[in-house]
């Protein structure tokens, strides 16, 4: 079913935005054949009746349909009418209807599912100009919405208390410039002033029920990508070969949810806020990469569990990724990083495990800053991967620490490092391929941490004497009060050596 909505939801998008363009006259007709190639080549079934009358063309009776083989269904969309209206100035206006439906349906051999999803716009206006090789659709529209018209299963409707869904965005502007050569290339930008959700679910076979609502502020789009001139879009591999990529990023300004239902019998609630945030996403035949963030975070959790409310909070949460993904003999970079900061829960949750308020309530972080070199040994993209997990698709061959941190309770860990991988010594190290570098830590704060796990009771004086002499044989006092050192270092022969140590 997702594989439909994200298909349907492209081929409504397309009809909602597309190009920008150089100073020349564009036709009707012009831009409807680009509509028409796009989401032939694209792999859509489409039958239209086209009327030219003066300065308008008329389609009429459109439909568009997708089958989608490794799915066992189809998404298609039927719409009564599109009107494009030469403008004299060498613009077209396109005047769509208010409302498009989207029909999906599956049937993997167990369960027959067709859902009609409404496609709604209002206060809506969209300009072409340009020339029929370089078009810019500029589109704006006072509301942008869709919601689930129906649903049925194995020809059974599902009643709208037992599920429904609504989606809308307010103030919508965007813009779409795309331009044809060899391949489709789009830029593009969107701004909405208001995005909102409103979904619920009401099994009637179980107790299992949800209501999820919510809303984003002050939303952004701004991407670009290309697409081959023709693709199977069941093949993302052949389809990435040919030269499809992209490269976009969402923005938004502030945001709420709320969520509530009962799931395995316990009932649970749970709402979100959060101060702006961005999610950024690209891929192309090399590579894919996410780098996602989101500013001051706040999750207030209930259940049937815990008899008072989780809030716990964070001043940044993020999440970035950049890897490899064709097949090469050659070294190909990658980069992770993650950071949890400023991290805080309420007292009454510190209280079940620290009631005496033993442990500092100090804020923790985690930051966690990697790159590195790998080789990737298999297409990951390519569907027979999955089928073939006896070997490794790649191999490790280089890793930096650029930046790790680790603060909590008090003590706080911090290091960089530098490494390579020997990846035909799989014997010195257990089996994983062996290093050979150095890495350069600092702890603050452990013996004072021990102390106070020593007065929990959680940790025995003996079990202490054991941590600070393994401390001891590591590490080196450092420049502040209760701070130790470290350089680890891993030498080509396989030994390990701790500030001049030999450890192994």
């Amino acid at each position: 079913m997702m594989a439909f909505l994200k298909r349907g939801t492209a081929a409504a998008l397309v009809l909602s935005s597309t190009s920008h363009g150089a100073f020349a006259d564009l036709a009707a007709q012009d831009v409807w054949s680009n509509w028409r190639s796009y989401l032939s080549a694209a792999g859509y079934q489409i039958t239209a009746n086209e009327q030219m009358s003066g300065d308008t063309l008329t389609v009429s009776d459109l439909s568009m349909a997708l089958q989608i083989p490794e799915e066992q269904g189809t998404v298609s969309m039927l719409l009564d009418q599109l009107v494009f209206i030469e403008n004299g100035d060498g613009t077209v206006n396109v005047t769509m209807p208010p409302r498009m439906p989207i029909t999906f349906a599956m049937d993997d051999g167990e369960d027959e599912v067709t859902a009609v999803l409404g496609l709604t716009q209002s206060g809506a206006s969209m300009v072409v100009s340009g020339a029929p090789s370089d078009m810019t659709y500029d589109y704006t529209a006072a509301r942008l919405g869709m919601g689930l018209d129906s649903l049925t299963v194995e020809g059974d409707t599902v009643p709208p208390e037992v599920a429904r869904m609504t989606v809308s965005l307010s103030d919508v502007n965007s813009s779409t410039r795309m331009q044809m050569s060899d391949k489709r290339s789009y830029e593009q930008g969107m701004t909405a002033s208001k995005l909102t959700y409103d979904m619920a679910f009401d099994d009637p076979d179980s107790e299992d029920a949800g209501v999820f609502s919510g809303s984003l502020q002050k939303l952004g789009f701004k991407g670009s990508g290309t697409m081959p001139l023709t693709m199977d879009t069941s093949d993302v591999q052949q389809m990435l070969k040919a030269g499809f990529g992209f490269d976009g990023t969402f923005t938004y300004g502030s945001g709420k949810g709320e969520m509530s239902g009962t799931g395995d019998g316990e009932k649970f609630a749970m709402s979100t806020a959060s101060r702006g945030g961005t999610l950024g996403v690209a891929m192309d035949a090399a590579h894919l990469s996410y780098d996602v963030s989101q500013q001051q975070s706040e999750i207030t959790l209930q259940t049937s569990d815990v008899p008072f409310p989780i809030a716990i909070a964070m001043q940044k949460m993020a999440f970035a990724l950049d890897m490899p993904i064709a097949k090469s003999d050659e070294e190909q970079p990658f980069a992770f990083g993650l950071t949890l900061a400023d991290f805080t829960m309420p007292e009454q949750l510190w209280g079940i495990f620290d009631p005496g308020a033993i442990l500092p309530r100090d804020p923790a972080t985690i930051i966690v800053d990697l790159a590195g070199k790998v080789r990737v040994l298999a297409d990951l993209m390519d569907p027979a991967i999955a089928e073939n997990l006896n070997q490794a698709p790649g191999e490790l061959n280089a890793l930096t620490i650029n930046d790790l941190k680790v603060s909590a309770v008090g003590a706080e860990l911090t290091g960089t490092g530098d490494f390579t991988f020997d990846n035909s010594d799989l014997v010195s190290f257990g089996g994983m391929p062996a290093p050979a570098g150095k890495a350069s830590l600092t702890l603050a704060g452990a013996n004072g941490l021990i102390d106070k796990l020593i007065q929990m009771g959680v940790i025995s004086d003996q079990d202490a004497t054991g941590a600070r002499m393994m401390m001891g044989m590591v590490a080196v006092p450092g420049d502040g009060p209760d701070t130790l050192k470290s350089d680890v270092e891993i030498n080509d022969q396989g030994q390990i050596m701790a500030n001049g140590q030999r450890l192994k």
